[in-house]
């Protein structure tokens, strides 16, 4: 039996669904939810072998425990879990409590972020991301048109992206508005490139422009977290996992670790372009800019 997904903001939403499901499961299932109720912190930091070990089961066990909850897989329970455990301040911050000091929230945004990043370091797909440039730097060469796609914050995301490629020489453009994205979307076609930026994976105006964008022949790249509608529309997916729930929190760490994923690319294909043809215009750019500044 299957269980829909969470749907309330109650911190303990999950691990309730957990026990309300535990009945109605395989006993051998049953024993990696009762797991998981056990110590539900330390659930979602073990690998499977050691959950599988702890709850005398296999590590496919494991997995189907998690889908049978209502999850694409351990890894999505577990990051839902994670956020279930770290509730942190509704709506301000996941990692901080509401008595903290300065210098402690200090301490632990920072330590939230670098902990993100070094995750996302560990386990980003080169793969990927060397698509993704390849998709940037042919429509580049081929003078098509590249395009940048966001809502809300993540259009934020979209104009940094857009600014970094024009320093580039890059012509590049960034909607955050949902009727120019789809009529954007309308008129791309084979060579071109557009790259869609969301949180949540979930914002119909981007889905219906990048269903739009793909079905026209561009090439679509979608920056989200995985196991959202979006992940599996574009072309390339380059993941962007956090434990950030999108209906709670402020996109925090989510929105750097975009900004870096552009930053990357921006930086591969600066490479693939090659220094001969881009530092003499950055050399002119940045003396023309001079003049804009105070001595």
């Amino acid at each position: 039996m299957d269980f829909a997904g969470p749907k309330s903001h109650n911190p303990h939403n999950m691990l309730d669904r957990i026990k309300a499901a535990l009945p109605s499961l395989a006993p051998a299932e049953q024993r990696v939810g009762k797991l998981c109720l056990a110590d539900p912190r330390a659930f979602a930091k073990l690998p499977v072998s050691e959950l599988a070990d702890r709850s005398h089961v296999s590590k496919p066990t494991v997995v189907r425990f998690c889908r049978s909850i209502g999850y694409d897989g351990l890894a999505d329970f577990k990051r839902k879990l994670a956020g279930t455990v770290n509730e942190g301040v509704p709506f301000i911050h996941r990692s901080v409590d509401a008595d903290d000091k300065t210098g402690d929230v200090m301490v632990k945004v920072i330590d939230n972020t670098v902990s993100a990043f070094l995750k996302y370091r560990n386990e980003a797909s080169s793969v990927a991301i060397e698509k993704a440039v390849t998709a940037l730097t042919n429509a580049y060469q081929a003078k098509r048109q590249i395009q940048f796609f966001g809502v809300g914050n993540s259009g934020i995301v979209a104009k940094d992206a857009q600014h970094k490629f024009f320093r580039l020489g890059i012509n590049t453009t960034a909607y955050s508005d949902g009727h120019m994205q789809v009529m954007s979307a309308s008129i791309l076609g084979p060579g071109d490139c557009v790259v869609v930026i969301s949180n949540s994976g979930r914002t119909r105006d981007l889905m219906d422009s990048c269903d739009i964008a793909r079905k026209n022949g561009a090439t679509t790249i979608v920056i989200t977290a995985r196991g959202s509608p979006l992940a599996s529309e574009g072309h390339i997916h380059l993941s962007a996992d956090h434990p950030e729930g999108f209906d709670r929190y402020s996109p925090m760490v989510s929105r750097l670790l975009h900004l870096m994923i552009i930053d990357i690319l921006v930086t591969c294909v600066a490479l693939r372009i090659g220094g001969d043809t881009l530092q003499p215009l950055l050399s002119e750019m940045k003396h023309n800019l001079r003049n804009k500044r105070y001595a």
